[in-house]
């Protein structure tokens, strides 16, 4: 039956859904984030090594501190949800699995991302 159809009739429907470019751009985005602010936590964790709990939760109280691993763990979050979000569409092909699976995703990353950040807030500000 698939011979009969012309080949744009074929094709219709496969083509780009006009929404690659924000994607692209916000993966390379937090790309370019994450290096600056990975280089500063590693830096960090290596002054902080060997701290006693109350001298890390008083590194933590600073505000600067504070919203750099907070900023820090949003990137990560986005950026991973992003990248796998990706795999899930390249290599899974049947839509309800794909869809499942991508909701899943992105409940996942955002309950992490919000568990993170109250630990943070947690130690930082104690609320």
């Amino acid at each position: 039956m698939s011979r009969l159809r012309s080949p744009i009739a074929r094709a219709r429907g496969l083509g780009s859904a006009k929404d690659g470019t924000g994607h692209f751009w916000a993966q390379r985005l937090t790309a370019i984030a994450l290096v600056p602010l990975l280089i500063w936590f590693v830096a960090s964790v290596v002054g902080l090594s060997g701290m006693t709990y109350t001298e890390v939760a008083a590194w933590f109280e600073s505000p600067l501190n504070a919203t750099l691993f907070v900023i820090l763990l949003l990137s990560l979050a986005w950026h991973s949800m992003l990248g796998l979000q990706v795999i899930v569409e390249d290599y899974l092909h049947h839509a309800g699995l794909k869809m499942a699976v991508l909701i899943t995703l992105k409940f996942a990353h955002i309950l992490l991302a919000v568990a993170a950040i109250y630990a943070v807030l947690r130690i930082g500000i104690g609320v």
